[in-house]
């Protein structure tokens, strides 16, 4: 597959540049973008394409929002920059925060700002250490994660993320990281040993391998857990109804934080504020970035439960909360999450990426006669479909062959750009995005997978 490309722009970028998960292959026929509209991205050949993953999940507003250019370049007027460490503020930051404690969580009223997610997921961590340190458990170090889970590319953030195509090249892992199987609907099997008249459903069995996991390691040494509400960029896993629930119960049962890895789900993704609403529970730190600015401006950050602001709070001098970041609570970052986040709230987005996504799910499972549509799933504006070898068993593809890569290209080929994992075709298009372009990209992938597959 080629595109019309500017030579000249391709050359100057191979010369100077390195990319994110960088192959110089890939950027042999790149795409370089120019122009995005709604949800609509446009190359260099003037060519459109429906951007079928908001960029990162994260542009949920769409593109081309005049209003949040126009709140970055009044507040660059105002207040480009200016310290947020203690002693100083400013009032995009107060304000957010403010903002955030009516929308979040109930135990959740403190928020520390970063520039992304896994500076976000790194605070996380630090400051789940730091709780167990202020109340006398230093020993207390661990965070358990699980398999596909995503949670950034720095050293502690790969360390936790559970896709093992991440660490090879960058071994040692950081200590105190450690992974269980995800809960994955489609390919859950129960532990061995289980009974085959075990009661307990494949969700409950799933978290149950956290309580094994705690016991096995020593519950005085755990301090956290770390999850996505959905697990994404792992190819939208979708927890049983009965997951979270169960997992709340086993952290608050041995003492051991939940970590909510909200970087895609929160801010609407799943039809509602933030993942974790769905199932009725709360976590003791959430970590947020992508759709809080809708991707306008680099911004995340953390959410503390009320008691683990109160131990920092309480700490006395020595035992300060020393983390930081120079871009933290950054003003214009600040004004245009609030900008942001009255498009959200004025146009009704949440609630309709809860409705745009059942009507992507509903077009999807209409390729389930497909032999190789292993499964289709989502929640919210978030949806897979995983192509396999053979339906009956389960199998994958060789990696060889390729399949993901070339049902990608096949989509590209017809005005339609993603991200996938392996053979997992993923999509999360912006909020805005038109009941139409919904129905045509249902209509892509479906003449793609055919295109590859037969």
């Amino acid at each position: 597959m080629s595109f019309a490309t500017n030579n000249d722009d391709l050359a100057r970028d191979r010369a100077h540049l390195v990319h994110p998960l960088h192959r110089p292959a890939a950027q042999t026929h790149a795409h370089e973008w120019v122009e995005g509209r709604g949800s609509i991205l446009v190359d260099q050949s003037g060519r459109e394409f429906i951007d079928a993953l908001a960029g990162l999940w994260n542009v949920v507003v769409g593109h081309g929002r005049a209003e949040l250019a126009d709140a970055a370049a009044q507040q660059m007027k105002r207040l480009a920059f200016a310290t947020s460490y203690a002693g100083s503020t400013n009032r995009p930051s107060i304000e957010l925060a403010e903002r955030l404690a009516a929308l979040c969580y109930q135990n959740v009223n403190r928020f520390f700002f970063t520039s992304g997610g896994a500076e976000s997921n790194e605070s996380a961590f630090k400051t789940a250490r730091y709780f167990w340190r202020v109340n006398g458990r230093p020993e207390k170090i661990k965070v358990i994660g699980r398999q596909w889970g995503y949670h950034g590319t720095t050293l502690a953030a790969m360390s936790a993320t559970g896709i093992a195509s991440y660490w090879p090249m960058f071994e040692p892992r950081v200590p105190g990281f450690l992974h269980i199987a995800s809960p994955y609907p489609y390919r859950f099997q129960p532990p061995a040993g289980t009974k085959p008249d075990d009661p307990r459903s494949p969700g409950v069995m799933a978290a149950d391998l956290l309580e094994e996991a705690i016991l096995r390691e020593g519950p005085e040494t755990v301090a956290a857990f770390l999850g996505e509400p959905v697990q994404g960029a792992g190819g939208v896993i979708v927890p049983q109804d009965d997951y979270w629930p169960r997992i709340r119960q086993i952290c608050d049962r041995y003492d051991v934080l939940l970590l909510a890895d909200e970087v895609i789900t929160g801010f609407g993704r799943t039809g509602q504020w933030f993942g974790l609403s769905r199932y009725g529970i709360e976590p003791d730190i959430l970590s947020f970035a992508k759709g809080i600015t809708s991707g306008y401006f680099p911004l995340g950050g953390i959410g503390i439960s009320d008691r683990i602001a109160a131990a920092i709070d309480n700490a006395s001098d020595d035992k300060t909360w020393m983390h930081a970041f120079t871009y933290s609570a950054h003003p214009v970052g600040c004004a245009v999450a609030l900008a942001n986040l009255d498009i959200l709230e004025r146009e009704g987005l949440v609630q309709r990426a809860g409705e745009l996504g059942q009507r992507l799910l509903k077009g999807l499972k209409t390729l389930e006669s497909h032999p190789h549509v292993g499964d289709v799933r989502g929640l919210g504006l978030m949806a897979a479909v995983e192509l396999v070898a053979d339906k009956k068993t389960k199998a994958e593809f060789p990696a060889a062959e390729k399949v993901g890569p070339r049902v990608h290209a096949a989509t590209q080929e017809r005005g339609m750009f993603t991200r996938l994992r392996g053979d997992v075709y993923n999509l999360a298009p912006p909020f805005t995005t038109s009941e139409a372009t919904i129905d045509r990209m249902v209509e892509i992938l479906g003449e793609s997978i055919r295109a590859v597959l037969g």
